[in-house]
Parts: structure tokens; sequence; C-alpha cells
């Protein structure tokens, strides 16, 4: 399988759950001003929408959007157990779980990033803020599922990653930084982290950014 992506972007987080699952996952480095692949092709013409990730499979079936790639990719290996069996109560869950983070985190975080939106950052952040308070109100174990680390975990865990580049402090939030610190640990996420030639930003590891290019 091919993973289309960017070092530290949202299409960490499926190369994440792929190194969870030992999954064999071949990275293509897509550059964000150019739109072209590392091995030189047009992506507008893979994804027309231009963004990361997507997962090409061994038969050339492409699968777009995050949150139902690292569903798919978890399913392949369902003794890992990064997501609940389907049509369970659980699986709803985490369901729940990567939209909140695709809607109400990744979606408002991103578009800080761009000049286009400069005059909703004020906004978009106090959006943010409300979001991650209301969440750290709902951590009652290790993980977004309890005690089980599961493939929203690790959404979650890049979209944080972006709060050092917003200046957005998740000091107020110890039990936040705590998840953060869990997954930043874990041999997988190291794996991918070292894979995506990213470095620790701080003494735990929890934030990281690029170090070189793939």
């Amino acid at each position: 399988m091919k993973l289309y992506m960017h070092s530290a972007a949202c299409s960490l987080s499926p190369h994440i759950v792929c190194r969870e699952l030992g999954l064999d996952i071949e990275l293509i480095a897509v550059d964000r001003a150019t739109h072209r692949t590392a091995d030189g092709r047009d992506y507008l013409a893979i994804n027309g929408n231009g963004y990361v990730p997507l997962l090409e499979l061994e038969d050339g079936t492409r699968l777009m959007e995050g949150p139902a790639i690292v569903q798919f990719l978890a399913d392949l290996k369902p003794e890992a157990g990064l997501a609940p069996p389907a049509g369970t109560l659980d699986r709803a869950r985490l369901q729940a779980w990567l939209n909140f983070v695709s809607t109400e985190l990744h979606k408002p975080m991103a578009m800080q990033f761009y000049p286009e939106y400069a005059a909703s950052r004020e906004g978009l952040r106090a959006h943010v803020v409300k979001r991650l308070a209301w969440l750290s109100q709902q951590l009652a174990g290790d993980y977004l599922l309890g005690d089980r680390f599961s493939a929203a975990d690790a959404y979650l865990f890049v979209c944080l990653n972006w709060t050092q580049f917003l200046k957005l402090d998740l000091a107020p939030w110890p039990n936040i930084l705590a998840l953060m610190r869990r997954v930043a640990a874990r041999p997988a996420v190291r794996a991918a982290i070292v894979a995506e030639g990213l470095v620790p930003t701080d003494a735990d590891g929890a934030y990281f950014t690029v170090k070189a290019a793939l």
C-alpha cells in the first residue's frame, strides 16, 4: 500500500496506525506548494482536492479522508484492537471521537495556518480553546476510549501537536498533555515520527517538528 502524505500533517495519523498494525506501507511525500509527488507525478491528478492523506491499495483503489482510512486499516487486523468491531456501540464511540477531532479541532486549527483566514483566527482559536476545555472534562482514562489506545488517539495526537505552532499552550489541561505523552512513548509512534524526518521539540517527546524532507 501507498500513503500520500506531508511530514507532521494529518497523514501522520494513518502512518502511525500502519506501524501499530505492522502493515507494509510506502510513504509518498507530496509537495504542498507544487502538488508534485516525490516520484514526480501530479498529485492533483490523483486527488483533485490536493490534500493528504490518501491511501492507495495494491490493486490501485484509492481511499480518501483520514478518519475513513484509519478505520479501514484497523479493520485489516481487528485483533490489534485499534478499532472496536463494526456495529458495536464502542465502534460508534470511536467514530464519534474521529468526527470530533476532524471537525472541532483539525479543521479550525488548520485554517489558522492560512493567510486567507487571518481575519477569522481569533474566533477559530476561541473555538479550539472551548473544545479543548470540553475534551479535558471527558478524559476518564488513559485514552479516548478508556484504557486502550485506538486510531482516534493517533489522530488527536497529531492534531494536538500543531498547538505549538499556533502558540496555544496546553498547560491548562494537564490530562490532555498526559495523553500526548502516553501516545508519544509508544514504539510505533516513535518509529513513524522518525520515518517522517521529525524530531522532538520538548523533553518528553510529546511535541515534534520537521527536521528534514523525506
